[in-house]
């Protein structure tokens, strides 16, 4: 079977989706900052130059020259010194990176003084198509000169000469580029890093994931013991996640363990009846053979024979009725507990047998009440069954001595015979099911049944035995009622 395996980097997992929604999230809002802050930046950085140009204009205007009056001036340099605010405060016309011309009301660039005007004054006025229209609005607008980005504005003198004045905004646009440039750099480098430490991050948070697809993987090869191992740093609730997958693991591996002990179970159960059964059967079947084809003619022929099969026939009963009480018992029945006086059944049981053998010396070490919280019908079938074996395989004059003790919550059942004992490889098979030392009578179920009584009362059966020494069977129960059962009840 293919297991399966975690990829670890692909854009399609989990980690590498979560990678790429925290990378696009930050992305946008870089983007979203970087947009406000040029926005914002361009804004301030262009209404400080319009505003150069409205103080120049309102400056032009309040004064009330006419170009004649601005030409007749005590000498130019003073006049350019006082229109550019050389050494002064407020300037009629912009800083030395502006421009002015005097424009005729045909928007022809006129000469200032004796100073012709210059190839970007000549660009100036043929970028003005109405100049008139331009000093009346008291608005800026956005010219290009060769190429260079210019805010313009206009004024009219007292004799209708138009000033235009231009200021370049190359500064500004400049400065933009540079910031922008800067944002992206920075921002890339934050994109970057983003992207390496939530992919790092996702990896160490998702890892008892992939601990969960290599769990269920080995599962499915069979390995029904692997568990998700806790990890340090474990987010809460993936742990919550392990721990109940863990449990559910659980459960599956005891259902299937309990469906495959029941499976066994009853293979198991099938194969020790068919193989019991067979003698019984091919000998019923041969009897009643001999009847069909006439071979009993005698009549002492056909009692035998009657009776040879109510034998087979009661054997069969007795071997059905053992198995059922063995499969019932395999599959952990729910047992009637309720407080039992095993003094009582003991004394009982010791009398059954001096009636079926007289001759048997039968002693009894168990004196006054003795309770244990138990099945009684499950009890007085184990130490039935502890007698019957002694009572089938030991000489009717071995003698017999049983014997109750409690200590530490514990009730011990002994029972010994003086009988001829086993070797110890019969005795490591005692509790095979159909297994008779020496290939005696009985059906072999007597010990198993007695070792699945006791086993569901949670108790435990030993052997002591030897050639010639006897046996002896300790059986022992627990006394105490287990907590949560209530006395006489199932």
């Amino acid at each position: 079977m293919t297991r399966i395996r975690p990829r670890r980097h692909h854009l399609r997992s989990l980690r590498g989706k979560l990678t790429m929604a925290t990378v696009l999230l930050l992305a946008i809002g870089i983007v979203a900052a970087t947009a406000i802050s040029l926005m914002g930046m361009r804004h301030y950085l262009i209404d400080s130059t319009d505003s150069g140009l409205k103080n120049s204009r309102t400056a032009v205007r309040n004064m009330g020259l006419t170009l004649d009056q601005i030409e007749t001036l005590t000498s130019l340099a003073s006049v350019r010194d006082q229109l550019t605010g050389v050494g002064g405060q407020g300037g009629i016309l912009p800083r030395p990176e502006s421009l002015f011309v005097p424009l005729d009301q045909h928007g022809k660039a006129l000469a200032f003084g004796s100073i012709a005007p210059t190839a970007r004054q000549q660009a100036l006025a043929r970028a003005v198509h109405d100049p008139a229209a331009v000093a009346a609005s008291d608005a800026i607008s956005d010219i290009t000169l060769d190429g260079d980005p210019y805010r313009m504005t206009a004024v009219r003198l007292k004799d209708g000469t138009v000033i235009v004045m231009a200021a370049s905004t190359k500064a500004v646009h400049d400065s933009i580029k540079k910031a922008l440039k800067l944002d992206l750099s920075v921002g890339t480098g934050l994109l970057v890093m983003l992207a390496f430490f939530t992919m790092w991050g996702a990896r160490q948070r998702l890892r008892p994931l992939e601990d969960m697809v290599e769990t269920a993987s080995a599962i499915a090869d069979g390995d029904l013991t692997r568990r998700v191992p806790p990890r340090a740093g474990m987010v809460l609730e993936v742990d919550q996640l392990r721990v109940a997958l863990n449990t559910m693991l659980q459960q599956v591996e005891s259902a299937y363990g309990t469906r495959e002990r029941s499976a066994a179970q009853l293979r198991r159960f099938v194969a020790d009846a068919s193989h019991e059964l067979r003698t019984p059967l091919s000998a019923i079947r041969g009897y009643l053979q001999l009847y069909d084809k006439g071979m009993l003619r005698e009549p002492a022929d056909r009692t035998r024979a009657l009776r040879r099969m109510n034998a087979e026939a009661d054997r069969m009963g007795h071997l059905v009725d053992e198995l059922l009480t063995l499969a019932r018992l395999d599959q952990t029945p729910e047992l009637r507990l309720r407080e039992v006086d095993l003094s009582l059944l003991v004394r009982d049981a010791a009398e059954d047998l001096r009636a079926q053998q007289p001759e048997r010396p039968v002693e009894v070490a168990a004196d006054g009440a003795m309770f244990v919280h138990a099945d009684e019908s499950g009890l007085r079938q184990l130490v039935g069954n502890l007698l019957a074996n002694i009572r089938a395989h030991t000489p009717p004059q071995a003698a017999v001595r049983v014997e109750l003790e409690r200590a530490d919550g514990v009730v011990r059942l002994r029972i010994a015979d003086r009988g001829p004992g086993m070797c110890s490889e019969d005795a490591d098979r005692i509790f095979d099911r159909f297994f008779r030392s020496g290939g005696g009578a009985g059906s072999g179920l007597g010990m198993a049944i007695v070792l699945a009584v006791a086993d569901a009362h949670k108790g435990g059966v030993t052997v002591e035995t030897a050639p010639g020494a006897g046996l002896a069977v300790t059986v022992s129960l627990p006394c105490r009622r287990p907590a949560g059962a209530a006395v006489g009840t199932p």
